[in-house]
Parts: C-alpha cells; sequence; structure tokens
C-alpha cells in the first residue's frame, strides 16, 4: 500500500467561460503520459470525478508522485487567459468535501497547491490552498 503524505491541489488551467470536460482531461494527459496523471477531478458543476486509483502513483507533481495525490479543478484562468481563482461555489463545497474525505484516509498528508512545492514556476492553482486547506483536521 501506497504511503500518502502530500495532496497537491492543482487547476486545469482552461479558462473558467470554456468547458473542458473530465473526457478532455484524461485525453490530454494520456498523449503527455500515457495515462491519467490526477486522482480527483473536480468540475464546475461541483461533480467529482476519480480519474486515477489513489494506489497508482500519478503524474502531476515532478519528485513527488510516488508519495502524493493531485486533485485538479477545472479552470484557473480567467475568460482573458490570466491566472485567477475561478472556483465556483460547487467546486468550493465539493473539494472541500472531498479534501477532508481524503484527510480521514490520509491524516498525515498535507494539503499545498502546486505552487507551493520547490522549483514549481507557474501559478496553479492560482490560490493559496495551503492557507484555505492546509489546517484541515482528519474528522
Amino acid at each position: 500500500m501506497r504511503r500518502i503524505d502530500l495532496i497537491v491541489i492543482h487547476c486545469s488551467a482552461t479558462r473558467c467561460d470554456q468547458n473542458f470536460p473530465v473526457t478532455a482531461l484524461i485525453r490530454c494527459h494520456a498523449e503527455r503520459f500515457g495515462f491519467t496523471g490526477y486522482h480527483y477531478y473536480v468540475r464546475k458543476s461541483g461533480c467529482i470525478y476519480q480519474t486515477r486509483h489513489e494506489q497508482l502513483v500519478g503524474a502531476h507533481a515532478k519528485g513527488y508522485n510516488a508519495h502524493s495525490l493531485g486533485v485538479c479543478y477545472e479552470g484557473g484562468l480567467d475568460a482573458n487567459g490570466h491566472p485567477a481563482d475561478t472556483r465556483t461555489p460547487r467546486q468550493k463545497r465539493s473539494l472541500l468535501r472531498l479534501l477532508k474525505r481524503l484527510k480521514k484516509a490520509h491524516p498525515d498528508a498535507r494539503i499545498v497547491g502546486h505552487r507551493d512545492l520547490p522549483d514549481v514556476h507557474k501559478d496553479c492553482p492560482c490560490f493559496d490552498a495551503g492557507s484555505e486547506y492546509g489546517t484541515l483536521d482528519n474528522r
């Protein structure tokens, strides 16, 4: 069984006024990595998709994949293509519910944004995930 000590939040880096369905995410990752790199995907509607089994190593945070889970939300760019926190109220509720469940299953895991990892030079997930979710307890 894989030991998970990190939950990394990502955005799909897609515009808030365009849809990026789970099938597009899977296709995009399959072309880049040969498989889906994220473990979970949260659509603007709030629907949560498990896109990779938690026991399988993902491809979402170089150097951290072996001991982490990748959670991605649809969006991250405003209508002009600039980095922005575009999470809908439904996404925020679903993300919180998912992260609480993951923390319960992996109580030692820290929650961070992709941009919070060393040597990451992008805005992903376009909000301060560590401040927002870093203190979630395991209940």
